[in-house]
């Protein structure tokens, strides 16, 4: 009879440890699981860098299909040809007016781009950061400065401070 209690005794802890450690298993993978952060999702009207940054889904086993490097040969000469392009076009700009120089947005946030030199005016566009800008002249107290978008016809004026002139290669 002692030895019959002793089994039930032991049986009945051997059960509660087996539990246990099986829910602190399955807590510690799902806790792991949650832990990584998921992919950064990519939207269509996103930048190209943006996009090639994404993560690139692979088959399993990381086996690649027979045609993608055809595909990725075939399309890297047009990537390649497009960039070609673009200097090509940028050369044949205007000349800069006399006093003007080229620069670029400094300031995180971007800029508003306003009719006349003052917060009041109205807004016409706006300039975001590390665009590359032509300032065209300041205004007489050198709080203002009137600038055209490089590549465009758009002018108008920003806060002076918020731009820094390039040098011209």
């Amino acid at each position: 009879m002692l030895s019959g209690l002793t089994k039930f005794i032991l049986g009945f802890f051997l059960a509660i440890a087996i539990l246990i450690g099986g829910g602190a298993a399955i807590a510690l993978y799902f806790m792991n699981r949650t832990g990584i952060p998921p992919a950064k999702p990519v939207y269509s009207n996103d930048s190209p860098s943006v996009k090639a940054q994404a993560p690139k889904a692979t088959e399993p086993g990381g086996a690649k299909p027979g045609l993608t490097p055809g595909t990725k040969a075939e399309s890297s000469p047009s990537s390649t040809s497009a960039p070609t392009e673009s200097p090509k076009a940028t050369p044949s700009a205007k000349p800069l007016p006399s006093g003007a120089y080229r620069g670029r947005v400094n300031w995180a946030e971007g800029l508003s781009l306003r009719s006349q030199p003052n917060l009041q005016a109205e807004k016409i566009g706006g300039v975001g950061f590390n665009e590359k800008i032509i300032v065209l002249e300041e205004s007489e107290d050198k709080g203002w400065q009137k600038i055209r978008l490089e590549g465009s016809e758009q002018e108008g004026w920003v806060k002076a401070g918020n731009t820094e002139k390039v040098d011209e290669q």
